[in-house]
């Protein structure tokens, strides 16, 4: 799939097939945003938090109440970075220029664990050059270079921190210093925000309590649903196809399109973009057709995790080969 060339010359010949394979008024409505879904969206993950919270303070003494809890935590948390990922690419407002992307980008980088500037730039990025294996900050400095079972279970772990900041930081260099002092001011006040609030929890409720809140969700947790989401983008791909450069998944039972926001419609959204994450599922079934002909067979989260340890895969390969 290695090519030298940015995605929007790649795909030419696939983004005139897309086109011409939807309603072009069905397309358009596929693109409208609604800033009172998005706010929907975000009040439901706040009632699921509260909900999982109090289990915790409730039944914190009983193992299988906890536990679930803490997990559902740990997935509320990561769900923020989807939230960004819709600031990224202005769907949640509809006006682009609206400054409350900017306060939403850092209120939900912050709660994400991520520097929203930096998070930008290196997803924007990876849109542009898609395909290519050293252009791509997320191919280049984050997929695993080393192809062996333990080292891939390390992203599943506390471990995935330093491997993400430094893969970040690798790309950061290469930017401009004004950016680069806005992610390190970013960075510190994100540090700082889940720093705060283990400390609060630690003095208010103890450090039993702070760590089934807080510790375990962010680092035991977070590191799972981020991984198990990533294998479902870009792991296993057509390399042959443009249009496959995406794992395709499994049109989603309920609960996938509710733990991960929509995310794991990823090839879709490589496709449109600017179509917010609570019509992917819709522009998923208008794609059907086009996703037939090129013979892209859908995935399961299982089958990629058996396929990624079990069998041990490479990534950014055809997996059916």
């Amino acid at each position: 799939m290695a090519t030298t060339l940015p995605w929007h010359e790649t795909s030419r010949d696939v983004r005139v097939e897309l086109a011409r394979s939807i309603d072009k008024d069905r397309l358009k409505e596929l693109h409208r945003v609604s800033g009172w879904r998005h706010a929907a969206l975000v009040l439901r993950q706040l009632v699921v938090l509260a909900a999982a919270v109090f289990v915790v303070l409730r039944f914190g003494d009983v193992w299988w109440a906890w536990i679930p809890a803490s997990v559902v935590i740990g997935f509320v948390i990561f769900s923020a970075t989807v939230l960004l990922h819709e600031v990224v690419h202005r769907t949640i407002f509809e006006s682009h220029a609206s400054r409350w992307n900017d306060v939403l980008g850092l209120v939900y980088g912050v709660v994400g664990g991520l520097a929203p500037a930096q998070f930008t730039r290196w997803h924007l990025d990876h849109h542009d050059w898609l395909g290519t294996a050293d252009k791509d900050p997320k191919r280049h400095h984050l997929t695993p270079k080393v192809v062996k079972r333990w080292y891939k279970a390390l992203y599943l772990t506390p471990v995935l921190f330093p491997i993400y900041f430094r893969a970040a930081a690798r790309e950061a260099s290469t930017y401009e210093p004004a950016l680069r002092g806005r992610i390190r001011r970013e960075r510190l006040v994100t540090t700082a925000f889940h720093l705060g609030v283990l400390a609060t929890l630690a003095l208010t409720l103890g450090w039993e309590a702070a760590a089934k809140l807080h510790a375990i969700p962010v680092f035991l947790v977070f590191p799972v649903a981020f991984t198990v989401n990533r294998l479902g983008q870009h792991y296993d791909v057509d390399p042959a196809d443009p249009a496959g450069w995406g794992t395709l998944m499994n049109r989603s039972p309920w609960w996938w399109d509710r733990i991960f926001l929509c995310s794991n419609y990823h090839l879709e959204h490589h496709y449109f973009p600017r179509v917010p994450c609570y019509r992917l599922p819709a522009l998923r079934r208008e794609l059907e057709p086009f996703l037939a002909s090129h013979g892209l067979r859908p995935r399961t989260y299982g089958g990629l995790l058996a396929d990624w340890f079990v069998r041990n895969r490479t990534p950014h390969t055809d997996w059916a080969a």
